[in-house]
């Protein structure tokens, strides 16, 4: 066998131990499962046999499906009747599992996730290893899908629904001592203990039966809706699931439906009815969007699968970072948390000092959270040397300018350091708008330069934008993906241009609420209606954060630069500008569309309606949803047009996890795959004739849909697992 190993013990106890070649972790495939259906059946034949062991013979247990062999199902148009099938044979194994008449312990020697714990349920016993890496979890929720190898039905038969439902609604793993309060495993055991303990188990339980088919077997504390905690579980659960996803995300309400129908019913029909909602899901392109975004091409992101494979392999020890606000800061103790030597450097002492302490902050919350010791969290900050001196970046690998968004301080700093940092050294700057190539001039060696681009808070946004010049070389790419990987982020790769791709398609989504303000769009409308789509804040709030200042700079310097109209945002420019006057910049001047109160929750300004007096009839919810995704789904697809994105995955994955484009979409190009190329296109005209030229879509976009050519190519991907992320 190739997937796995069976061997027989002195005891009568058979020893299966699962390890998949050519795969880092175990997870189900076809041989695998057809193996394993082999070796139940033989010790379920044999006399001598007494029952079974099931563990692995890697560090984790299971851990998962393939995702992208999920995603080629969905590709390839599986319908939710051939998706409910899907599972069968698994199905039938674990029955047999649980029905031969012989006892089989799961000794759980690592992470059993998703297919994993299912495969465990379906054993009589099961043990944990006493190891922070074992853990036991049904995360299947977070890519769109439900648990379809029983695990919407034996969990809650084993530990009660009421237990039950957050494991399968949050999808979060959980560690041996939670496992066991939970009733999910019957022992836990030092690592060194667990196949003798198991062993000993089979040996002293022959013949034994699950309890849900036990005659009279009922399912603990009641199901149904009579059940005692029904009111709670379902009824208030429903009302919660609806309020959190707003609608966009079918697998919540999925799982409870199965549960809830399941549970009242035999297994083998509870296991229909989870196979019917399994296939509903499996055919619905949210679960698409969600596992080919977030997790195939993010763990692609996260391998460095751009980075060019004939430079080698290299390791900053020394990062320069220019500029101490908090860009600047954030970046070093970034570094810094990765093992890192930062040199943060500023124009005053106290600048420069004042970066280390909101490192410092950091790190006090990391400790008294207990989520770092003191000693690591003083490491931490020794690594960090703050100064006004340039000569300190003489032996750095790497610099990071992370001054103002001003041409004439960035030249400044970079001629500055260049003078002193190795002829070695990776230049970058942190620019979020202004062109990386027109900042190389200020560099002698514009091979070297490249763009890094943060978000923020950067100790929290996992997304670092990676812009090539003109002149950027191949090594410098490379170069900038290794940091990136060393800090344990997710970078795309874009090609140069004003705004680049992230700044683009951010201003088409505050442009277009600014705009609908100014029609007369109530401002509650369109902040609710982008929340209802799942964009992680509102036009007008996200505009506040940033300030709006900065946006009349970024218009200023597109004004100064000679750029094209469309880059001059007029639509939102009158509001900017009367906002400037105003003095309202956003929160850090204490209001902007907003009002930020000292001691309160902040609140749209009621003298917006003096401003903007709202229409006495206002536009449907769908109108204004649809305004908000369909701009800057358009945009994205300029910047494919405009060669400024050339992987359809850095455009998907930088929005939604750089500018909270919602997640259920898969990113702007999957939603423009979602709604269909040719529907899109249509409801641009549409926008167009009434919002504006914006909402056109080109003549490049139109004959791409006549001839239904997609963003994202079928099946691509790599092995990814429903346990990730």
């Amino acid at each position: 066998m190739h997937t796995l190993r069976l061997e027989i013990g002195l005891d009568g106890v058979a020893l299966i131990s699962f390890d998949l070649p050519d795969r880092p972790v175990n997870v189900f495939t076809p041989e695998f499962v057809a193996e394993l259906s082999e070796a139940v059946e033989r010790v379920l034949a044999a006399d001598e046999i007494r029952g079974a062991v099931l563990t692995s013979g890697k560090s984790g247990f299971i851990e998962g499906t393939d995702l992208a062999d999920l995603i080629s199902a969905f590709d390839r148009g599986i319908t939710a009747v051939e998706a409910a099938d899907r599972y069968r044979l698994e199905n039938r194994l674990l029955r047999r599992i649980e029905t031969g008449g012989k006892p089989f312990a799961a000794a759980i020697n690592g992470a059993a996730l998703g297919d994993g714990l299912e495969l465990c349920l379906a054993c009589h016993h099961r043990i944990l290893a006493d190891d922070p890496k074992a853990t036991v979890g049904l995360p299947e929720v977070n890519v769109g899908l439900l648990p379809a190898r029983g695990g919407t039905q034996r969990l809650p038969r084993l530990i009660g629904i009421e237990r039950a439902l957050p494991l399968l609604l949050d999808g979060k793993p959980v560690q041996s001592a939670q496992a066991l309060a939970l009733g999910i495993v019957d022992a836990v055991v030092a690592a060194p203990q667990l196949i003798a303990a198991a062993r000993r188990w089979v040996v002293d339980n022959p013949g034994v039966q699950q309890p849900w088919d036990r005659k009279g077997f009922r399912v603990p504390e009641g199901a149904g809706a009579l059940a005692a905690h029904a009111n709670h579980s379902f009824s208030v659960g429903m009302a919660n699931i609806v309020k959190t996803t707003q609608g966009n995300y079918p697998a919540p309400i999925a799982i409870l439906s199965a549960v809830f129908e399941g549970t009242q019913l035999p297994l083998d029909l509870g296991l229909r009815i989870e196979a019917k909602y399994f296939g509903q899901l499996l055919a619905d392109p949210v679960a698409r969007n969600l596992m080919r975004t977030l997790f195939v091409n993010k763990s692609i992101a996260d391998a460095l699968g751009r980075r060019p494979r004939d430079v080698p392999k290299s390791r900053v020890a020394r990062l320069g970072v220019l500029g101490a606000g908090m860009m600047g800061a954030g970046i070093a103790y970034a570094a810094a948390a990765a093992g890192i030597d930062v040199v943060l450097l500023d124009a005053t002492p106290d600048r420069a000092e004042q970066g280390k302490r909101y490192a410092a902050t950091i790190v006090g919350k990391n400790v008294e959270r207990g989520r770092s010791t003191q000693d690591r969290a003083d490491a931490v900050l020794a690594r960090i040397s703050p100064t006004i001196d340039y000569a300190m970046l003489g032996d750095c690998d790497f610099v990071i300018e992370a001054v103002f968004e001003e041409r004439a301080i960035k030249a400044k700093v970079t001629r500055a350091a260049e003078a002193a940092i190795p002829r070695t050294a990776i230049f970058a700057s942190n620019t979020s708008t202004l062109p990386i190539t027109g900042l190389a001039r200020n560099f002698a060696r514009p091979d070297q330069f490249i763009g890094v681009h943060f978000f923020s808070p950067v100790e929290r946004m996992p997304l670092v934008e990676i812009i090539v010049g003109a002149a950027t070389s191949p090594a410098t790419l490379a170069r900038a993906l290794d940091l990136v990987g060393q800090l344990r982020k997710t970078p795309i790769v874009v090609n140069d241009s004003p705004g680049f791709y992230t700044s683009r398609i951010f201003c088409t989504y505050i442009d277009e609420g600014m705009a609908m303000l100014e029609e007369g769009v109530a401002p509650a409308l369109i902040e609710n209606a982008a929340r209802m789509s799942g964009m992680a804040t509102g036009p007008l709030a996200v505009t506040d954060e940033v300030s709006l200042d900065l946006q009349k700079k970024v218009i200023d310097q597109a004004l100064a630069d000679a750029l094209p109209g469309r880059s001059l945002r007029a639509h939102a420019w009158q509001v900017i500008a009367r906002f400037n006057e105003l003095g309202r910049l956003g929160r850090k001047t204490g209001g902007g569309f907003y009002e930020f109160p000292a001691n309160g929750r902040k609140q749209l300004w009621p003298g917006l309606a003096d401003l903007y007096p709202p229409n006495a009839v206002q536009p449907p919810l769908d109108e204004v949803r649809n305004r908000l995704l369909y701009i800057q789904a358009l945009e994205a697809a300029r910047c494919v047009e405009e060669g400024v994105i050339t992987e359809p995955m850095d455009a998907d994955l930088g929005a939604v996890l750089g500018l909270g484009f919602p997640s259920w979409t898969g990113g702007p190009l999957s939603f423009i795959e979602t709604v269909g190329i040719q529907p899109f296109v249509d409801e641009c005209r549409r926008l167009a004739a009434r919002h504006g030229q914006r909402f056109e879509p080109s003549p490049w976009l139109i004959e791409r849909a006549e001839r239904n050519i997609l963003f994202h190519v079928a099946g691509a991907g790599t092995d990814a697992r429903v346990g990730e992320g």
